[in-house]
Order: C-alpha cells, then sequence, then structure tokens
C-alpha cells in the first residue's frame, strides 16, 4: 500500500538519523525529491476528489445553487419525464451530480450542456435513439452530457431477475459518489431513487419530486438518516420497495 510504505520511508529515515548511518541517511536524501515528484501521480485520483470537495464546499445545495423549499423548475421536469417515460416503458437512468464531481463519468458520454426540459430527456431515452443507452448527468440545473457509462454496483446479493444494468449502474455511481439516481424500468415501467448505496422503488412523479426536491435542500441529517432506515421504517403493504 502507497500510504503504508510512505510511513515505513519515514520510519527509516528516523531510525538512520538516531544510529548515524551516514551512508544510509545520504542515500534516503537523494530519494527523497523523487518520492516527492511521485506523491502527486499515485495519489492523483484521491487529490483531485479532494479538490473537487473543497471547491464545492460552499455549495451546500444539491443541484443549483439556491435554497429553496419548494420543487425547483428542473426537478418538476425530471419528474414529469419519468413519469412519461414510465407510462411508455422507456428506460432512463439521470444522474444528478451533488458535492463529489462526475467529471469522469461526464467525459464517456456526449457532451449537451442543455437546460433541462422534460421534452427533452423523453426525447433522449426513447428506444433505438442515438444517446438512450447510458445515463444523462445533470450538473448545477443544466444536462452535463447524455449517454454516460457509469459503474455497475458491487453488491454480490442483487438478483439479475430483479435488477437489470440500469438498476446496477444507479446503484454503482450511488456508491462510488453522493449523487442521486433516477432509473426508469423499462420492462415494469415502474421509476427508482438511489443514493448512497440504496433504493426506493415503485415511486411516481409526485413522490419522485418530494424525494428530489428533498435532496435539493441543503444537507440535513434528518433527510440522509430517512433515507438510509427506510428499510426499517417503510411497511411492506406500502408501495414504496426499498432494498
Amino acid at each position: 500500500m502507497p500510504h503504508r510504505s510512505h510511513f515505513y520511508f519515514v520510519i527509516v529515515a528516523l531510525l538512520s538519523a538516531f544510529f548515524r548511518l551516514r551512508a544510509f541517511s545520504w542515500l534516503l536524501r537523494s530519494t527523497l525529491p523523487a518520492l516527492l515528484l511521485a506523491i502527486p501521480i499515485v495519489f492523483q485520483p484521491e487529490i483531485r476528489r479532494a479538490l473537487e470537495r473543497l471547491g464545492r464546499f460552499s455549495n451546500f445545495l444539491t443541484i443549483g445553487g439556491v435554497e429553496t423549499s419548494a420543487a425547483s423548475p428542473e426537478i418538476e421536469c425530471i419528474a414529469l419525464a419519468c413519469q412519461q417515460l414510465a407510462d411508455q416503458h422507456y428506460g432512463a437512468l439521470i444522474v444528478i451530480e451533488r458535492e463529489a464531481g462526475l467529471q469522469d463519468y461526464v467525459d464517456t458520454g456526449v457532451k449537451m450542456d442543455s437546460l433541462v426540459s422534460a421534452e427533452l430527456l423523453v426525447q433522449i431515452f426513447i428506444k433505438d435513439t442515438p444517446l438512450h443507452d447510458g445515463a444523462v448527468i445533470l450538473r448545477q440545473n443544466r444536462i452535463a452530457s447524455a449517454a454516460c457509462v457509469l459503474p455497475l454496483s458491487i453488491e454480490a446479493t442483487l438478483s439479475q431477475q430483479q435488477f437489470g444494468l440500469r438498476h446496477r449502474a444507479a446503484l454503482g455511481i450511488s456508491e462510488a459518489s453522493d449523487a442521486v439516481a433516477v432509473v426508469v424500468s423499462e420492462q415494469t415501467g415502474t421509476i427508482s431513487v438511489a443514493h448512497n448505496g440504496k433504493m426506493i422503488r415503485q415511486l411516481d412523479a409526485a413522490r419522485l419530486q418530494n424525494i428530489l426536491t428533498a435532496f435539493h435542500r441543503p444537507r440535513d441529517n434528518r433527510l440522509f438518516g430517512w433515507f438510509n432506515n427506510a428499510n426499517k421504517k417503510e411497511s411492506p403493504k406500502k408501495s414504496h420497495d426499498v432494498i
């Protein structure tokens, strides 16, 4: 492990200085500049993620950048589009970037930088259109990219019969970041939301809009606690299935 190797390097340097091992100390001093140059290269992904989080620290809002308690026009468009897609059994995967940057995944798709509208989202996911495969990523109230490739969930207990690639990708991106992913099932026409490796299923447009609006507010521990503990709070008789 790189972290452990650097720890050992410091220990060896201290021991060589304590026991006055001059030749060994000279060797360590000679390799130190190369080590300092190697650190940014070895830890490039970690450093990039840290800088992205630092740059977004002041923006506690999830999508837009303006505090609100009502649904934004973009959220209304997402809910309306998902309902229309569900009614027609068109599969869809929409990812909302939050504090953790998703640039690596944005780069895998077709750049758009477009305003969010229900009509455009529906058009993207109509079957056999060029962009219908993959995910749409939303960033700061705009469609950043479409046909994006996402990581699949590493959860081994997921049933392949219940969860297709879109659901696995939604869970995967929610495990790899703090993003919120909305899925429309092509087979069943059900709408689901994934966050933090968990998924709430069988939502309607109103319920979806309420959940996305809650995530659109500044971070609230009650919201995250509710989502993470939804398995315990939701009754099996209700229509919202949580995994």
